[in-house]
């Protein structure tokens, strides 16, 4: 009877099991996640709003046709015109239509945010986890060198790069993200210095994994969140980094349109136009402060205490 009784059951050993368990875990964690996002309000208002600038950015670069006007044509008879069916945002100095030139702004914008913040992630990761494993001379020199970098403001910093890369928008893209790097590798050290500690690290190490595959394999994807809430609100800080080397007249070069840029022309008109700065200011803003909101969303969403149910 107990033979007929264990020849039914069905065999799963303990490695079967601890697998099979394993991708459910990890998908019940994202669900939890998306599900603590999609609850909470200012977030998901944000990532609606992203979502318009990324589309319009996207369009008009695909199809600049759906641009109302050509946003670099020139029309001295409507110089400073004020909002109006014609002119939704009115039109600037020159004459150009400032809907147009704002909409092909945001392709400079987010380029610019999202290249600089790929690039600080790249390489602030890499030197975080390296010192963070690694400790010792190589933590020491990685990290005073951090140091140095994050004992002079990040937009003096970024000037001091542009001053000795030159002006255009790919010499601000390398600017931005290389004044961000301290931010990301101080994040990913700390995280990597509590992870290592863990039993599954030290059974790595034994059986014979190099350290590369240890820090890629087993310990970032674990220190992965913390990493997640940084970049997006980091795109944030690079939007108006660039929006501010713009306005100091660093950033994109005439005729091109870039949101700082428009802002830093208009403020010699602030009381015989204010349109002219209002409207890219309130881009700005508004995109900023939408990053913000959907970070702060995230990392919620992230951790336990915080996650909506």
């Amino acid at each position: 009877m107990e033979k007929t009784l264990d020849s039914g059951r069905e065999p799963m050993g303990p490695t079967k099991g601890v697998d099979a368990a394993r991708p459910q875990k990890a998908e019940s964690i994202w669900k939890d996640v998306w599900y603590s996002l999609s609850h909470n309000g200012p977030a998901m208002a944000s990532l609606v709003f992203i979502g318009l600038v990324v589309l319009i950015a996207v369009v008009t670069a695909i199809a600049p046709g759906v641009l109302p006007y050509d946003p670099y044509e020139q029309d001295l008879t409507q110089s400073f015109a004020a909002p109006s069916a014609a002119h939704w945002f009115g039109c600037d100095q020159q004459g150009r239509d400032i809907l147009a030139r704002m909409m092909v702004g945001a392709q400079v914008s987010l380029t610019v945010g999202l290249i600089s913040v790929a690039l600080s992630l790249v390489v602030g990761v890499t030197l975080g986890a390296i010192a963070g494993y690694k400790g010792g001379r190589a933590d020491t020199v990685i990290m005073r060198l951090m140091d140095i970098m994050l004992a002079v403001p990040s937009i003096l910093l970024a000037i001091t790069f542009m001053a000795a890369l030159g002006k255009g928008i790919d010499k601000a893209v390398i600017a931005i993200g290389l004044v961000s790097i301290p931010e990301y590798a101080r994040i990913v050290r700390s995280q990597v210095l509590a992870v290592k500690a863990n039993d599954y690290v030290s059974a790595a190490r034994v059986i014979g994994d190099s350290d590369a595959k240890i820090i890629f394999r087993h310990i970032l994807p674990n220190v992965a969140p913390s990493i997640i809430v940084r970049a997006t609100l980091g795109i944030s800080g690079a939007i108006l980094d660039a929006a501010a080397l713009g306005f100091l007249g660093l950033g994109v070069q005439p005729p091109q349109a870039e949101w700082g840029d428009m802002l830093g022309r208009g403020r010699d008109y602030i009381f015989q136009a204010p349109h002219v700065m209002i409207f890219p200011g309130l881009a700005i803003t508004l995109t900023v402060l939408a990053f913000n909101l959907l970070g702060d969303g995230i990392r919620d969403a992230f951790d336990p205490k915080s996650r909506r149910r």
